[in-house]
């Protein structure tokens, strides 16, 4: 087996390089370990709870004992399939703050700042406002990637809008626009009722091609000779030539796991594994970050949130339409609502998201009741992690330290995300609906009570990033430079969510896909598209209020 390029990982990068590649007329090989996408747990959008729960479509991670959160182990889903995680994910499709893109090119990642990435942003979209207005100068038509909006016309959801302009905050008719700062509509990877992943998206156009194969099979490692990569070698035993470049899109838990079974990483790390050290990069499966959110959960009176589909019969029900006629409430994520804040004056651009759910349920189905819920976390947490070795053996999961709220501002921020939602959960939006609170709960007001609910209750909300930190090549913690070279090793890129310096706001589906694009570019020499001259709108009493 022989290509030009061999990318590992049919993912949310890999996809869209994939079909970049193809597209110019260069041969390529996708590694995927996971089986077909087809079928209606991924692609029916309101399932989004299953796939990342089964073993057939995810690789089940896990976290170590997290020691700031009691000891609990957390899950981190990875999609392993077709599509990787854009297949299990919750379709939300969230670019990221310009501000974010800023500090990467400050901070040596040059030519990522908002002005190069946006163009990007807007040659892979192809999106449509649903009627639920939005800023059509800033997004893109006629791209690959469908983004949407869900019709907003539960009233729960109609009234967390409502009620962020009753607290005082900004409304935005699109926060990938010009303004992400304020509460409104949620963009999603949905199109005509179903989940348009990344193998939707490009995959398949990649292999309409003829230019481009997907050879199942899980990457042991990279052949490296003379500090040159030459192609993949599987578990099985099977081996992947790659005349010109291999390309690692395997996540931000599986791409450094790569390398260092490949011997790129921490020399000492890799020698207490017995794995020859190819290039010593302290860098690789550190810097590891994520985003922690807490359900703020309330009670409902009324039968106005989703509780009244949860039975057998209304689960049949909407399942079935939507089996027939792509429409319907499974033809919705359900996530039709957000906000972005400021936690404090002095900030210039959000460091909290809201995801609102016009029901009370954990993410994985369990314990739902009549109610609603917001999702919120802090965007930029100072707390980082590691991807470390178990073994040298490729079949073993790595180990997963995230390290959570181990940053003593995690704590303060955290208890400012609970005591702003509640403060919007209470405004006059709400009246007719609110009940009880169930989490915290009414009792938890103090910082000590609220601490011992963020340690019992915070889950990840699987937006690993960071472990190939991409830098200037001089910095000794960057795993690639800009171009998303391995520094220390010719022939071999990254293009995932490792390679971002610091995590974005929101979810990172959408800059996951984006580095792809962008990355496709720099593999094919070409000139990268021009930048923009769009300005982000940053409040202009930013310095002084918090809203």
């Amino acid at each position: 087996m022989k290509a030009e390029y061999v990318i590992v990982g049919a993912g949310s990068a890999g996809c869209a390089m994939a079909y970049r590649l193809a597209e110019a007329g260069k041969s390529v090989i996708v590694i995927e370990t996971g089986g077909s996408d087809v079928g209606p747990f991924i692609n029916m959008p309101a399932a989004l709870s299953y796939p990342m729960s089964m073993k057939r479509y995810d690789w089940g991670y896990q976290s170590e004992p997290e020691p700031h959160l009691g000891g609990r182990k957390l899950a981190c889903p990875r999609g392993k399939v077709i599509g990787g995680s854009s297949s299990i994910n919750g379709m939300i499709y969230v670019r990221g703050h310009a501000r974010d893109f800023d500090y990467w090119a400050e901070n040596g990642a040059h030519g990522w700042a908002y002005a190069d990435v946006l163009p990007y942003y807007k040659r892979m979209e192809d999106w449509h406002d649903g009627g639920r207005g939005g800023d059509a100068d800033w997004r893109g038509q006629g791209g690959p990637l469908h983004v949407t909006r869900g019709p907003g016309d539960n009233p729960l959801t109609q009234a967390f809008i409502k009620a962020g302009g009753q607290a005082g905050y900004q409304l935005t008719s699109d926060y990938n626009g010009e303004q992400q700062e304020g509460f409104g509509p949620f963009d999603a990877t949905i199109w005509q009722g179903k989940r348009w992943s990344a193998a939707s998206a490009y995959l398949r156009p990649a292999q309409a091609t003829g230019n481009c194969e997907v050879v199942h099979g899980t990457a042991a490692r990279i052949v490296i000779v003379d500090g040159h990569a030459t192609g993949v070698e599987l578990t099985d035993g099977r081996s992947v030539s790659a005349d010109a470049e291999v390309i690692i899109a395997a996540s931000a838990i599986n791409s450094p796991k790569l390398l260092m079974l490949s011997g790129i990483g921490p020399a000492k790390h890799l020698s207490e594994h017995g794995i020859a050290v190819v290039a010593d990069r302290a860098g690789v499966g550190q810097n590891l970050q994520d985003h922690l959110e807490l359900y703020v959960q309330m009670a409902a009176k009324g039968r106005h949130s989703l509780y009244k589909y949860w039975s057998l019969l209304g689960k049949a029900l909407v399942g079935a339409r939507w089996l027939f006629t792509k429409t319907g409430i499974g033809a919705s994520n359900q996530f039709e609502a957000c906000g972005f804040i400021r936690s404090k004056a002095g900030l210039d651009y959000p460091d909290i998201q809201f995801h609102f759910l016009p029901l009370a349920v954990r993410y994985d189905g369990v314990g739902a009741r009549e109610g609603y819920q917001a999702h919120v976390g802090p965007m930029r947490s100072k707390s980082r992690g590691a991807v470390t070795l178990n073994s040298a053996d490729p079949n073993d999961d790595p180990s997963i330290f995230f390290n959570y709220m181990s940053h003593p501002d995690d704590w303060d921020e955290f208890r400012a995300c609970i005591r702003l939602t509640r403060e919007i959960f209470s405004q006059d939006a709400f009246t007719p609906f609110a009940c009880e609170e169930l989490i915290p709960g009414v009792d938890a007001q103090s910082d000590a009570a609220l601490d011992a609910t963020i340690r019992a209750h915070v889950e990840s909300a699987y937006h690993p990033c960071g472990t190939c930190k991409m830098g200037s090549a001089d910095d000794p913690d960057a795993v690639v430079d800009p171009m998303g070279r391995v520094i220390g090793v010719t022939g071999l890129r990254v293009a995932d969510s490792s390679i971002f310096p610091r995590i974005t706001n929101g979810n990172l589906n959408a800059p996951s896909i984006m580095v792809g694009e962008k990355m496709a570019d720099h593999v094919l020499g070409k000139q990268p598209i021009a930048p923009s001259n769009d300005a982000p709108w940053i409040h202009p009493d930013w310095k002084t209020a918090q809203r």
